[in-house]
């Protein structure tokens, strides 16, 4: 028997049971996939390693850049950031810069945006009305009209595959919090340095972010707390008030685990079908609610040293299918083994069983492969060489317009259980960065080792974005130390 079951070993699913062996509090994870890291893990074709997405290693949780560096130490490298947005035909400075802006706009188009925003300001003062409850508004209110169409519609709608009025403003508050069209138009034209949004650098594992998860399970193992891979979780049983056992099937092997905690990182959605005996009816309904968006990336081997500068582009075009483009070159030389070659991760997102999802990976390769082509980002299709297909389900939850109330029912459901908590991305279905799943793992062990926080109220704006202070991250955790309950998140 081992005190703590942990299911899932993705950042968040990991960093509990690491929190747990350095206070010699033994565990035992179990993971579906053949790798750990879950989104976070590296992914290796060829000798070419690139991640599922990109994965900056950026925090103003002192506690979370401990961890990483207790595993990593020195084998981290400072990587700097650039990124750029691909709108008809051209590239645009992210964040916006007024050179660039002007240059490829043109002096109309970009006073039609200056205009539009002042607009929407002056409308914001004479006539305000209720807080915007979707990403349209809620983006038009802050930057204008025009500028929401030139560079927030299409890519949105290309991530989430639904219209931005059908998504949650507080997506956008959460994704999007503290950028200014205001603070962009300064910054550019008097160099301030205030802009606190966006980091010019960060850390980044020298061999990519499953570097960290594959040395943290080593860690575990030799502390004695097994990561079972490979293992799928068929059934939670409990008596109504505690969870007595995972059932877990690895390989022809059935596994019977009981403890005295459990940690879940795995779908909610998932967990709640897993329950046995099963919840009430409206809590299986509220789980057949939730919606996630799927993905897939392409890596393609192109026979050219370099193609382009940015770490990552983002394509707005809707002409284009791709989304998002990595150049895993320049996140580190590293994860490249021939250096006259590139490696690029044309990113789609799509739902699982769509025409996209459906393609076959011969397709997909060919598609991409006329993509980044007609970007004009290679000149031939002649020197793309070679390509992959990874696809991923459930990599991030969907907040439209039913899930909040989806999700507070099947919380308020879980939130029953005495020894189960839940932590991480997919776990309490929230689109938060690696640090903050994370986070939520590392509170959970704590928990678990006799302190009070509530995972359910963690101040997910403040406690990954990057412009969260140090000064607000100590106020955080001193409100975290209250009583469960006793204060709104």
């Amino acid at each position: 028997m081992s005190s703590t079951v942990v299911i899932g070993a993705g950042p968040a699913g990991l960093t509990a049971a690491y929190e747990l062996a350095k206070h010699g509090e033994k565990s035992v994870v179990l993971e579906q996939a053949d790798k750990v890291g879950g989104i976070s893990r590296t992914e290796v074709y060829k000798g070419y390693r690139f991640d599922i997405g990109g994965h900056r290693f950026f925090t103003k949780v002192g506690e979370v850049q401990q961890i990483w560096k207790e595993i990593l130490g020195d084998e981290f490298i400072q990587v700097p950031r650039l990124s750029r947005i691909y709108y008809q035909g051209k590239f645009f400075d992210y964040p916006l810069s007024i050179v660039s802006t002007l240059s490829n706009l043109g002096v109309t188009d970009s006073s039609m945006i200056i205009l539009s925003y002042l607009k929407s300001k002056l409308k914001g003062k004479l006539q305000p009305g209720p807080e915007a409850e979707n990403l349209e508004d809620w983006v038009i209110e802050r930057f204008g009209g025009r500028l929401y169409r030139t560079f927030f519609k299409s890519y949105t709608e290309k991530v989430w595959g639904i219209p931005c009025d059908k998504i949650q403003a507080e997506w956008a508050a959460q994704r999007i919090k503290g950028l200014s069209l205001k603070k962009a138009v300064i910054n550019a034209m008097f160099g301030s340095n205030n802009t606190k949004t966006l980091i010019k650098e960060f850390d980044y594992p020298i061999y990519g972010p499953g570097m960290m998860w594959e040395r943290c399970q080593k860690i575990l193992e030799e502390k004695g707390s097994p990561v079972y891979m490979e293992t799928r979780v068929t059934r939670v049983e409990h008596d109504g008030k505690r969870v007595q056992r995972v059932i877990a099937q690895k390989g022809e092997e059935m596994l019977e685990l009981s403890g005295t905690d459990f940690v879940s990182s795995i779908p909610i959605t998932a967990l709640a079908r897993c329950l046995d005996p099963a919840p009430p009816e409206p809590v299986l309904n509220a789980a057949r609610g939730l919606k996630y968006r799927d993905f897939l990336i392409v890596p393609l081997v192109i026979d050219l040293k370099d193609i382009f500068p940015d770490n990552w582009i983002y394509i707005h075009s809707p002409e284009f299918k791709v989304g998002r483009i990595q150049n895993f070159k320049n996140w580190s030389a590293a994860m490249v083994p021939d250096a006259s070659k590139t490696c690029v991760g044309m990113e789609y997102f799509c739902n699982e069983g769509d025409n996209l999802w459906e393609m076959s990976d011969e397709e997909l390769i060919q598609l991409a492969s006329q993509e980044i082509v007609g970007l004009k980002l290679v000149p031939d299709i002649k020197y793309v060489k070679d390509g992959t297909v990874i696809r991923q389900k459930k990599a991030y939850p969907v907040y439209d317009g039913e899930y909040r109330q989806h999700l507070q029912v099947i919380q308020d459901y879980l939130q029953q259980f005495e020894n189960l908590q839940t932590v991480g991305r997919n776990g309490m279905h929230r689109y938060n960065n690696q640090d903050h799943s994370m986070l939520t793992g590392l509170l959970a062990a704590k928990n678990i080792l006799g302190e009070e926080h509530d995972l359910w109220n963690v101040n997910v704006e403040r406690s990954y974005h990057e412009d969260f202070t140090k000064e607000q991250w100590t106020e955080a955790k001193e409100k975290l130390k209250q009583p469960v309950g006793s204060y709104a998140g």
